[in-house]
C-alpha cells in the first residue's frame, strides 16, 4: 500500500461522491483537495467552526453546518463566488442534510419544533411540523422521488411521504411504535422497515400506502434493537438486539432465516479462521546496513522504546474471547451488537458485540456460518468494507491498519511518526482510503488483491 503525507484536519473529512474531492474542515476553514494530486483546488472561509460536512450527490454542492451559530453554508465547486447561508433564527439548526436532487437542503431545528426543505433554486421553503428526531427519522427512496419522514404528535408517531419533486405531502400514516428510533426504505423501494426504542424490541415493515406487511419481535421483557441494516441486494434485513444476537429476515416471507449468537468461548467443529493479533519486534535486516544511519539510527530507537510491528497469529480451537460483563447499576449498557455492516454483494455481514469491543466477527450469508473471527488487542473503532469487492478493512485507534478478505487477514503498518488511526473511510471506486487520526488525515491507495495471499504483517 503507498501513503500519502499527513495532512492538517479539525473536524469532518470525506470524499466527494464522485470519487473527484475531498472535502475537509481545518477550523472555519473547508479546505477542497483533489483526490490524485492531493492538491489544494478550492478553499472557502466559513463564519464559525465547521462541526459537520456533508457533499451533495452530483458532487457540485457542498454544505458545512456550523453547529456553534447554529447556522448552515453551502457552496459550489463549479461557480467558487455563489454562496448560500442558512439561519432558522432562534428555532437554531440541530441538523442539514441534501435531498437526492442536489438542489434542495433539509434542515430540523432545535428540539424537534420543524424540518425545513430549502430550494437553491428559487428560495422557496416548506416546512414540516414536529419531526421525531434531528440527525435521524429521515429516509429517501434509491430513485430520489420520494421522502420518508417520521413525526410525533399527540403522543403518536406518524409517517409522512413527501414527493421530491414539489415536496407536497403524498400521504400520512400513523406507526405501532411506542417511541419511534428509526426508519429506512428497502434498496428496492418497495418496503419501508421502522424499528421501536431499545426498551420495547419490535420491528415493523410498511408499504408505501401505509400498510403493515409484518411485525417481527423476538423477545419480550429486555432491551431490544440496537441496531439494522438492509443488505444491497434488498434480500435480506439484519437486526441487531441488546441479547448479542444477528437476526437476518429475508424480503419474501419476513420471516427470520438466521440467527448468530456471538459466544464468548469459540469451540470446534468451526470452520472459520481466528486471527488474534500479536506483537512482533521489529528487527533489523542485514541487507538495510548499506541505508543511511540516520534510518538504521531511527530502527534502533524503535526497537529499544519497545515499538513493536504486530501481525496475525491463526489460533486453534477452543478458545475463550475477552468479554466485558456490563454493570446492572448504570444506563446506556454496553452490549449487543453496535456494529454491523454488510459487504457490497450482500453475501458477508461483519458485526461488534459491544460486550466484546475487541472482536470483530465475520459472518458468510451464503453458507450461514462464522467466515472469521479477528481478535484485536484494541477496542475496534470502525469497520468499512470496500465497495467494490469483499474486502473488509477496520482500525483500532492503534498505528497499524487491519484488512481481511476471504483469502486471510492482514496487519499493515502506517509509515508515518506518530499517527493512530482513530476513523477511515472509503472512496466510492475503492481505489483509495481515507484514515483519520485525531488532528491530522492521510490517505492510503489500495492495491488489488490476488486471489491467494500469504498472511503477512506489513504491506
Amino acid at each position: 500500500m503507498e501513503f500519502t503525507e499527513s495532512y492538517k484536519q479539525t473536524g469532518p473529512c470525506c470524499f466527494s461522491p464522485n470519487s473527484r474531492f475531498i472535502a475537509v474542515a481545518v477550523d472555519y476553514r473547508l479546505v477542497i483537495r483533489d483526490t490524485l494530486s492531493f492538491k489544494v483546488v478550492q478553499l472557502f472561509s466559513c463564519l464559525d467552526k465547521i462541526s459537520y460536512i456533508e457533499w451533495a450527490v452530483d458532487s457540485e454542492y457542498i454544505l458545512c453546518g456550523l453547529y456553534k451559530r447554529p447556522m448552515i453554508q453551502a457552496w459550489s465547486l463549479a461557480q467558487p463566488e455563489w454562496t448560500c447561508k442558512i439561519d432558522e433564527g432562534p428555532a437554531g439548526i440541530a441538523y442539514a442534510r441534501w435531498s437526492p436532487d442536489s438542489r434542495h437542503i433539509l434542515t430540523t431545528s432545535d428540539f424537534q419544533l420543524r424540518l425545513t426543505v430549502w430550494s437553491l433554486v428559487n428560495t422557496a421553503c416548506v416546512h414540516v411540523q414536529w419531526p421525531k428526531h434531528g440527525s435521524k427519522g429521515v429516509s429517501f427512496t434509491q430513485d430520489g422521488k420520494f421522502a420518508a419522514i417520521c413525526t410525533r404528535r399527540d403522543c403518536k408517531d406518524y409517517i409522512n411521504l413527501l414527493s421530491c419533486h414539489s415536496w407536497e405531502i403524498m400521504g400520512v400514516f400513523a406507526v405501532d411504535t411506542l417511541d419511534l428510533a428509526d426508519i429506512e426504505w428497502s434498496p428496492d423501494d418497495s418496503a419501508i422497515v421502522i424499528w421501536d426504542s431499545p426498551l420495547e424490541y419490535k420491528v415493523l415493515i410498511y408499504s408505501p400506502d401505509g400498510r403493515c406487511l409484518f411485525k417481527y419481535q423476538a423477545y419480550e421483557s429486555g432491551l431490544g434493537v440496537k441496531s439494522v441494516s438492509w443488505s444491497p441486494c434488498g434480500q435480506f434485513l439484519a437486526v441487531g438486539s441488546y441479547d448479542q444476537m444477528l437476526r437476518v429476515l429475508n424480503h419474501l416471507t419476513w420471516k427470520t432465516f438466521a440467527e448468530f449468537t456471538h459466544l464468548s468461548t469459540v469451540r470446534g467443529p468451526c470452520f472459520a479462521a481466528l486471527f488474534k493479533e500479536v506483537d512482533e519486534p521489529l528487527q533489523l535486516d542485514m541487507s538495510e546496513l548499506c541505508l543511511s544511519d540516520d534510518f538504521i539510527q531511527n530502527k534502533n530507537e524503535d526497537a529499544s522504546e519497545g515499538h513493536f510491528g504486530v501481525r496475525y497469529e491463526v489460533m486453534e480451537l477452543p478458545i475463550t474471547l475477552p468479554f466485558q460483563k456490563p454493570p446492572a447499576d448504570k444506563p446506556n449498557p454496553k452490549q449487543g451488537i453496535g456494529l454491523m455492516s454488510w459487504s457490497n454483494d450482500s453475501q458477508y455481514i461483519c458485526t461488534r458485540n459491544d460486550s466484546m469491543p475487541t472482536i470483530l466477527w465475520i459472518w458468510d450469508i451464503r453458507h450461514l456460518e462464522i467466515a472469521a473471527i479477528l481478535v484485536q488487542k484494541d477496542p475496534i473503532r470502525a469497520a468499512a468494507w470496500d465497495p467494490t469487492c469483499a474486502r473488509l478493512v477496520l482500525c483500532t485507534g492503534s498505528s497499524h491498519l487491519y484488512m481481511w478478505t476471504p483469502s486471510g487477514a492482514y496487519c499493515v503498518n502506517i509509515p508515518l511518526p506518530q499517527f493512530t488511526i482513530t476513523d477511515l473511510k472509503w472512496n466510492s471506486d475503492g481505489s483509495c482510503l481515507l484514515l483519520k487520526d485525531k488532528e491530522s488525515f492521510c490517505c492510503a491507495a489500495v492495491p488489488v488483491l490476488p486471489e491467494s495471499s500469504e498472511y503477512s504483517s506489513d504491506e
